[in-house]
C-alpha cells in the first residue's frame, strides 16, 4: 500500500487529503475496469455476430453451387445437345481441353461467366445474394460418356465448388423395357380386364392374354427390365436383368408361352449364382406423349427456346445420309402453334411449307428440308373443328369425303399400297378391332431412310419403319434417332389377300430407341407372309406390352443389340419415366475454384 501511495503521490497529502485521494483513486481503478470488461463484452458479441453471419454465409455458398448443379440438369433434361455450350476458357474447360461454344440469344447464360469480369448466375429467391456459375468438361463425352462440371456458389465473401458427374436416366438405359408380358388387349380383342394387370397382380394363365416367354434362339446383347414377371425358357441375356415383381424369392416364372415348365436360362450377371433377375421397383410408364405438342409452340420462349416442327394427319418422312428429309404431309397447315388452344401458328420454311405446289408438304414428291437439329417432330391427328364458330384449330379439317374418322383406304401420303390388304381385326396382326391401320385422319408417321442428327420423331397414334431405317456413317459417333409412339410402333409388313408378302428381299434394319407409350412394337402381319428374315434393331426397345416379331414360319428372327452410346447420348427431347432425364452419379467439394471478387482462388 506504501508504495502505491508513492507512486499515486499520496504520500505528500495530509490526512484528508490522503483519504479522499484514495476514494478517487478506487473510484477511478474500477470505472476503468468496468470500461475494460463492457469494450471485451461487446467486442465478444460482435465478433460473434460476425461469425455467425460467416457461417451462414459459409453454408449458403455449398447450396449454391449445389443449385448450380441442378440448373445446369434442368438444362441438359430440356435440351440434349446442352453439352456442347460452355466457355472453352474457363480454367476447369481449358485444362481438359474441352470443346465448348456459348451460347447466345435466348439461350445465353450467365453461370458460363469465369474471372473478375465474369458473370455469375442468381439463385432463384434469393434476392441476388446467392449465387452460382459452372464450368463444364465434356472432353471424353463422345468417347466414354463422361460429362462433369465444376459449379462454384457464392453467398456475401464465402464461395465453395462441387464437381459432379451427370448420366441421362430413362428407358433407354434398358436394351428391353416392357410393362406387362402379355399381349396387348387392342391387338387380342379381350376384353379380360386381367389383361391390364401384371402376373403379379392377379393375372393368370386362365385369362388367356397372350403371355410370351423369352425362348430358345433368344440372345439379349444388352440391359433388360420388366415391371411384370418374366417368363424365361432356354434364353440368355448377356447384360444385368430386373423385374419389378415384389414377390420374396420370386425373380422369374420358368415357364413357356403356354405355361408349361422349362430349364435352360442363363443370366451372365445375375447378383449370385442362380438367383436370375434382380427384383427392383417398378418403372412407371408415362400416359402419353401428347406433351410433346408443346414442344412446338412459339410462344414460350423460356421453356422452348427453339421449336420443333408439327405436321397433322399422315405424314411420311424419308432420311437421307447427307442429313436431309423429304417430308409429304398434305393436311398440314401451319408447321408450329403460337398459343394452347393452338389457335394461332406459323408455317415456316425449316419444317417445310404447307401446300400443293412443286417442293412443298402436300406435293406428290413432298419438301426436302434439312433433319431439324437437336429437335422434335410431332405429328398430331387431324382436329375436328369446334361446333358453333369462333376461334378453331388452325389445323382444323371437317370429316368429309374420303377424310373421314373410318377411311382406311387412302391415306394420302401413299398408305395402303396397291394390292395391299389392309389389316382389320380380323387379320392376325392387325390394329385391332374398329381401328384403321391408315387412318385418314390419324397422326401416323412413316419412316425410312438413312439418318444424320439428333432427332426424336414422336407420334400421336402409330408409328410405321416402313424400310431400313439406318444411321449414316457421316457423324456417326453422334447420330441419334428416337420414334415415339402413343399408339403401336409397327415394322411395315405389308401382304395380299392371300397373305403373301408384298415386299421384295428380306431383313430389316432399325436404328433407334423406340418406345409405344401404351401399346407395343411389333411386326405387322406376324402371322403371314412367310419368312421375312432377320429384324435387327440396334438402339432400345420400350413397350407397355409384349410384342409379336415372329409366329411360327412367318415374321423375323430376332436380333437386338444394345446401342452402348445410349448410355451417355439420348435422343432430344425423348420420353423419361417420370424422372428427371439426367442424374448425378458423383458428387464431391472440392477446393474454392474462385473467390468472391470472381478471381481464381
Amino acid at each position: 500500500m506504501t508504495s502505491l501511495r508513492r507512486r499515486l503521490g499520496l504520500d505528500r497529502l495530509n490526512q484528508s487529503d490522503h483519504e479522499g485521494g484514495m476514494a478517487m483513486a478506487v473510484v477511478l481503478i474500477f470505472g476503468m475496469v468496468l470500461v475494460i470488461m463492457a469494450a471485451t463484452a461487446l467486442t465478444v458479441a460482435t465478433s460473434g455476430l460476425k461469425k455467425s453471419a460467416a457461417d451462414q454465409d459459409w453454408g449458403g455458398a455449398l447450396a449454391a453451387a449445389y443449385a448450380g448443379v441442378e440448373e445446369y440438369q434442368a438444362r441438359l433434361a430440356n435440351d440434349n445437345s446442352y453439352q456442347q455450350y460452355g466457355d472453352a476458357n474457363a480454367p476447369f474447360s481449358k485444362a481438359t481441353g474441352s470443346k465448348l461454344t456459348l451460347p447466345g440469344g435466348p439461350q445465353a447464360n450467365k453461370a458460363f461467366g469465369f474471372g473478375v469480369s465474369g458473370t455469375w448466375a442468381s439463385v432463384p429467391g434469393s434476392g441476388d445474394r446467392a449465387q452460382f456459375r459452372y464450368e463444364v468438361d465434356n472432353s471424353a463425352y463422345v468417347a466414354s460418356g463422361a460429362l462433369r462440371i465444376r459449379a462454384t456458389g457464392k453467398v456475401g465473401g464465402a464461395t465453395r465448388s462441387v464437381i459432379a458427374d451427370l448420366r441421362q436416366k430413362g428407358f433407354i438405359d434398358y436394351l428391353y423395357f416392357t410393362d406387362i408380358e402379355s399381349q396387348d388387349p387392342l391387338l387380342t380383342g379381350s376384353t379380360n380386364k386381367n389383361c391390364t394387370k401384371k402376373a403379379w397382380e392377379s393375372r393368370t394363365q386362365a385369362d388367356k392374354c397372350g403371355e410370351i416367354s423369352f425362348s430358345g434362339g433368344d440372345t439379349i446383347y444388352g440391359p433388360a427390365h420388366s415391371n411384370d414377371t418374366m417368363r424365361v425358357c432356354s434364353a440368355t441375356f448377356k447384360e444385368l436383368v430386373s423385374t419389378a415383381d415384389p414377390t420374396p424369392g420370386k425373380s422369374y416364372a420358368k415357364v413357356d408361352s403356354n405355361g408349361t415348365a422349362c430349364g435352360g436360362q442363363v443370366f451372365d450377371k445375375e447378383r449370385a449364382r442362380g438367383a436370375g433377375p434382380d427384383q427392383v421397383a417398378s418403372v412407371t410408364m408415362p400416359d402419353t406423349n401428347s406433351d410433346k405438342i408443346r414442344e412446338t409452340r412459339t410462344d414460350l420462349p423460356t421453356e422452348v427456346p427453339r421449336p420443333g416442327c408439327l405436321y397433322t394427319g399422315p405424314t411420311d418422312i424419308v432420311f437421307s445420309a447427307d442429313g436431309k428429309m423429304t417430308v409429304k404431309s398434305p393436311n398440314s397447315k401451319m408447321t408450329r402453334i403460337s398459343n394452347d388452344a393452338a389457335t394461332k401458328g406459323t408455317a415456316d420454311a425449316d419444317c417445310g411449307l404447307p401446300g400443293t405446289a412443286p417442293g412443298q408438304l402436300g406435293s406428290p414428291g413432298g419438301a426436302t428440308i434439312a433433319v431439324p437439329a437437336n429437335n422434335l417432330i410431332y405429328v398430331q391427328d387431324i382436329p375436328v373443328p369446334t361446333v358453333g364458330g369462333g376461334a378453331q384449330n388452325v389445323n382444323a379439317a371437317a370429316s368429309k369425303g374420303d377424310l373421314t374418322e373410318t377411311s382406311c383406304d387412302d391415306n394420302h401420303v401413299g398408305y395402303p399400297i396397291s394390292k395391299e390388304s389392309v389389316p382389320t381385326s380380323a387379320t392376325a396382326g392387325g390394329p385391332g378391332k374398329g381401328a384403321c391401320a391408315y387412318g385418314a385422319r390419324s397422326g401416323d408417321v412413316f419412316v425410312k431412310g438413312t439418318f444424320q442428327g439428333q432427332l426424336t420423331i414422336a407420334a400421336k397414334n402409330y408409328v410405321y419403319v416402313t424400310g431400313d431405317l439406318v444411321y449414316s456413317a457421316t457423324n456417326a459417333s453422334t447420330n441419334i434417332l428416337g420414334l415415339a409412339s402413343d399408339g403401336v410402333a409397327w415394322v411395315w409388313n405389308p401382304v395380299d389377300t392371300k397373305g403373301k408378302s408384298l415386299l421384295g428381299g428380306s431383313d430389316r434394319e432399325i436404328d433407334a430407341a423406340i418406345i409405344s407409350v401404351q401399346h407395343s412394337f411389333l411386326v405387322q402381319n406376324y402371322a403371314s407372309g412367310g419368312d421375312r428374315g432377320t429384324l435387327t434393331v440396334k438402339g432400345s426397345i420400350t413397350q407397355a406390352y409384349r410384342g409379336v416379331v415372329r409366329n411360327g414360319s412367318n415374321g423375323y428372327v430376332k436380333a437386338y443389340a444394345y446401342d452402348t452410346r445410349l448410355r451417355y447420348l439420348a435422343p432430344p427431347k425423348f420420353l423419361s419415366p417420370v424422372t428427371t432425364s439426367y442424374g448425378v452419379t458423383t458428387q464431391t467439394e472440392v477446393k474454392p475454384a474462385f473467390t468472391s471478387t470472381g478471381a481464381a482462388s
